[in-house]
Formats: C-alpha cells, sequence, structure tokens
C-alpha cells in the first residue's frame, strides 16, 4: 500500500501516521499465546505494506518488548531511516497514588527502556478515577518529561469530555484522546466531536469492530454465548451490545452494512470503519492485529478506496435510531472504566 493523502496525516507538524492504526492489545494475553518470532514477522509485513502506526501500552504483555526487538532488526536490514516514519504510541495507566516526579520518570524511562527510544513517539496518559486529583500532577510531569525530550507528544486514553477539557485549560499540549467509538458506541459524536474540533484535538478510536463482531461470520447467526465468547474482545463487545440494542436490532444492522459493502466490493468492517473515519475528529481507527496468527492486510486497505455518501448514512440511521443510548446509560467517553 502506497501512502497517500487518502491514508496518512497528520497528527502533528512532525508526526504523520497511518489512519488504520495497529491495535496491540491482542499481545496482551487475554487473546491466546502469540510465537514471538512470528508476531516480530508480521510486525514487519504490516510496515511494508504502509501500516506504519502501532498502539499498545505499558500492560499489554510483551508489547513494548517486541517494538524493541522489531526496531532493532529492522535498523541492522534496513538502516535507521527504513523506521522514519514508523510510530509505536504507548500508554500510562498507573493505578491512583500519590504522584511524584520521581514516579512519572521511572515509568516513561521503563518504556522507552523496553522499546528502545530515546524519546517516545507518544505517551497516551489514563487515569483511573477523577476523585483521585493527582491526575493533575501526572500530567503536569509528564509534560515536562516532554519538554525535556523524553516524550515527543502527549495524548489520553479514555478521558471525558469534561476533563479533557480541564487538562487544555492548564495549558497541556494534547493531539489526541483514545476513546471508543464505532457504530454501536456513537457517544463521541454527542459531546467529545464539539471540543475536539474547537481545541484541535484528534480522537484515536478503537472497538470500531466490536471485536469482530461487526463482520460477516456472525450475519445471519444466532447469538453467541459462553464459550463461543472466546476472546476478552468478544466478550467486552457483545456485553455492549446488550446494552445499546438486542441481537435482532444487530443483525438489521449487519445486513444493512452487508448491503452497502457490496456496492463497493468490500466487507462489513470496512464499512464499519469508513463510518468512523468519516467524522472529522477522528485521526485514526484503531484495528487489532493478531499477530503471527491471522493478517487482514489486503481487506484493511480496501478502505481506503472508498467514502460513504449520504444514502448510506441515512440507511445506517435508519437502524441506529431504534437503538438505546449509551450516553445515558453509560455516561460519556471513558465512563465504563469508572463505575
Amino acid at each position: 500500500m502506497k501512502l497517500t493523502l487518502k491514508n496518512t496525516m497528520y497528527l502533528a507538524p512532525d508526526l504523520k501516521i497511518c489512519r488504520i492504526i495497529n491495535g496491540m492489545w491482542q499481545v496482551s494475553g487475554a487473546h491466546g499465546y502469540i510465537d514471538k518470532v512470528k508476531a516480530i514477522k508480521s510486525l514487519g509485513l504490516y510496515v511494508d505494506n504502509g501500516f506504519i502506526t502501532w498502539d499498545l501500552a505499558d500492560h499489554y504483555g510483551p508489547a513494548e518488548d517486541f517494538v524493541k526487538i522489531f526496531r532493532e532488526l529492522r535498523i541492522n536490514e534496513k538502516g535507521t531511516d527504513s523506521l522514519k516514519y514508523v510510530k509505536f504510541f504507548t500508554k500510562w495507566v498507573p493505578r491512583p497514588q500519590k504522584i511524584t516526579k520521581n514516579i512519572v520518570e521511572k515509568a516513561v524511562d521503563i518504556s522507552r527502556k523496553r522499546m528502545g527510544m530515546e524519546t517516545l513517539d507518544m505517551l497516551q496518559f489514563h487515569w483511573w478515577d477523577y476523585q483521585d486529583k493527582n491526575y493533575l500532577k501526572a500530567i503536569e510531569f509528564l509534560d515536562e518529561l516532554r519538554h525535556e525530550g523524553r516524550i515527543s507528544t502527549l495524548g489520553l486514553t479514555n478521558f471525558d469530555t469534561l476533563h479533557v477539557k480541564e487538562i487544555l485549560n492548564m495549558g497541556i499540549d494534547i493531539i489526541s484522546n483514545q476513546v471508543q467509538y464505532s457504530l454501536i458506541d456513537r457517544r463521541p459524536e454527542q459531546l467529545m466531536v464539539d471540543l475536539c474540533e474547537k481545541k484541535n484535538i484528534k480522537l484515536l478510536v478503537y472497538g470500531t469492530l466490536c471485536g469482530g463482531l461487526l463482520s460477516e461470520r456472525y450475519l445471519d447467526k444466532p447469538e453467541p454465548f459462553g464459550d463461543q465468547l472466546y476472546t476478552a474482545s468478544l466478550y467486552k463487545y457483545k456485553n455492549m451490545i446488550g446494552l445499546w440494542g438486542d441481537w435482532a436490532l444487530f443483525q438489521e444492522l449487519l445486513r444493512t452494512l452487508k448491503e452497502i459493502a457490496k456496492k463497493y466490493n468490500v466487507t462489513i468492517p470496512n464499512v464499519a470503519v469508513r463510518y468512523v473515519l468519516e467524522n472529522i475528529v477522528v485521526g485514526g481507527a484503531i484495528v487489532g492485529t493478531r499477530l503471527g496468527i491471522s493478517e487482514h492486510i489486503e481487506e484493511n486497505s480496501k478502505i481506503f478506496n472508498f467514502s460513504l455518501n449520504q444514502e448510506d448514512f441515512e440507511l445506517i440511521d435508519n437502524v441506529l435510531r431504534k437503538s438505546n443510548d449509551l450516553l445515558k446509560i453509560i455516561g460519556d467517553c471513558g465512563d465504563e472504566y469508572r463505575r
């Protein structure tokens, strides 16, 4: 896949990303065994095909270690310039505690060492409990480390609209917020989008395929239960669908998406990802990669070959308006992690 304006964007003046971001949650252990050698080889395959942007975290098992191994191999084989546009966005997800600069420095330096990077491309910060105000000190210290050169850019993860605004009002330069956003969970459209437009923040969105439920595999199939939900993602997003509506309505949505997919000679997942990418505040959609197990490089490339038109949106909206309002049920973006 040749990188073009259709499939890349700038999150910051010197930070170009692919709008399909490879998600590495699947190596965390919650999705089954991952073979290290095969995973590293798969990393290279994605990069060689233009999928140059990766999302991971300090708690995603060996994800940060895989990055270091891949980078060292890549430099030895193809030189430092081969990594010029390859970006790895990690996260710091501390438990609420009294925050000191030493604690923040230690966490950042561990990620730098594990990933073999002098400067992290992006550190995305998550905080579990807004009642504990130590998150304000944490973001201040992270910003200091950004100015010191240990972090290139700062993002947030699962922050709601009110607290994104709070941090921006502190004068902290935040370029992105990572939130759940899909045809099932459209909460970002209700509050977050307006703030992002005003403050020039991009959303990096996950859950767009609902762990694979938004696909032909579940079209006209009975509702899965128990051990049929064999990954953490399937279990998580099946519960989300239960809050959104029911399996019958979900099937109606899948049939509608299939109708649209046929028109463009693409797949249901393609249409689901395209839907969120059409939102002007979405910088990239994080699509999970089962490294060394299965690749969807060719299929994901099709996302950049079409756009949805007004007729498509109307067909989709005819189904979605029958669903429940997740903002009222769950709360704003990220509130599901703070209940």
